[in-house]
């Protein structure tokens, strides 16, 4: 079924379909150097699984790398694959073609621009192949021109610079998102939830139900589930005109709002939001405001390039002094400092 909006909901059987009328998939997992070991996991497992629940291959997958050589991931353990980008890219029009392909990725994402496998990812796309992205790949195939108003979904901590190096891109903070053949979730567990939505397609809900017992998690998450935790529960406080004044700071980041205008969303006066955020965050309503907004600039400064002046206007600062004033003053270190320390820990 394709919503309004133009993206994918993938409809389940009405009930389990027989082992020997499901089709059968061969997936490619591309894994980057980095990638997130438990996006690569949560999407592998729940495959095995179906596999063993109705007893024979439905999904089939083999890993690859850029060059065919063992991946280490960012927890620091390498994995072995069985092809490279160059081979896979030979073997698109013969019968080794796959049905899928995930690029999945992790931390440093930014930095990787390898033109055969942005190539392999385009020229997959164009024969007809569904394409992914775990956890921050979204980057990658946006890189690879094939983001372009298409919704997707991204971790949240890499959505800020993202949404600035990608504005066609349609991004959600979402556990995971289908539009047409292009897949990509939020990694994390998240990759399960999508890996569950592609076995409810193909298998029905009985076998997803028997999937969820086997990996022992209690429900099947849809695909607009937060990605994090509430406020509620992210920030430890209860009380709900509190919650909605970081609601409103947190959607106008760019173009600040006065706390007038904000007390006034709420129905309450400025000194009664004072009062109320002395008392549940220990601090101003000004000074938090600003601690989320210079959060936002951190983000950037190590998931994008873009120039630092930039980034204090998308982040609702009239000048690079001020905001590089206000950095120090919050991390003790200047904006220039962070996007360095930031550039030592990258690969050469």
């Amino acid at each position: 079924m394709v919503r309004a909006n133009g993206s994918v909901v993938l409809e389940r059987p009405p009930r389990s379909v027989e082992p020997d009328a499901a089709p059968k998939r061969t997936i490619i997992f591309l894994l980057v150097p980095n990638f997130s070991m438990i996006a690569f996991a949560t999407a592998i497992e729940p495959l095995r699984i179906a596999n063993r629940i109705v007893g024979r291959e439905i999904y089939r997958w083999r890993l690859a790398s850029q060059d065919g050589r063992p991946v280490r991931a960012s927890n620091g353990v390498e994995v072995a694959v069985s092809t490279s980008v160059e081979d896979e890219r030979r073997a698109l029009p013969g019968e080794r073609r796959p049905s899928m392909v995930f690029a999945c990725s992790g931390i440093l994402v930014e930095d990787f621009s390898d033109r055969s496998t942005l190539s392999y990812l385009r020229e997959a796309h164009q024969r007809g192949i569904s394409v992914g992205g775990l956890c921050t790949a979204a980057w990658i195939l946006a890189r690879a021109g094939l983001l372009a108003d298409r919704r997707c979904a991204i971790h949240w901590e890499n959505l800020p610079g993202f949404a600035e190096a990608f504005p066609r891109a349609d991004v959600y903070a979402d556990l995971f998102e289908i539009d047409h053949n292009i897949y990509t979730c939020a990694g994390g567990t998240a990759s399960l939830d999508m890996m569950l939505a592609l076995i409810g397609h193909d298998l029905g809900d009985e076998v997803v139900n028997r999937v969820c017992e086997q990996a022992l998690t209690d429900r099947v998450r849809s695909a607009h589930d937060r990605q994090r935790l509430p406020l509620r529960a992210r920030l430890g406080i209860q009380h709900g005109k509190v919650l909605r004044v970081i609601e409103i700071m947190e959607a106008n980041l760019s173009d600040p709002l006065s706390l007038v205008e904000i007390a006034r969303h709420v129905g309450l006066s400025r000194r009664q939001v004072e009062r109320l955020f002395d008392k549940e965050m220990g601090r101003s309503p000004a000074r938090y405001y600003l601690e989320i907004r210079l959060d936002r600039a951190r983000h950037l400064l190590v998931q994008s390039q873009l120039p630092i002046v930039e980034i204090a206007v998308a982040c609702g600062f009239v000048s690079a002094s001020h905001f590089s004033k206000c950095y120090r003053e919050l991390y003790d270190r200047s904006p220039q400092q962070e996007r360095a320390a930031r550039a030592a820990l990258t690969p050469a």
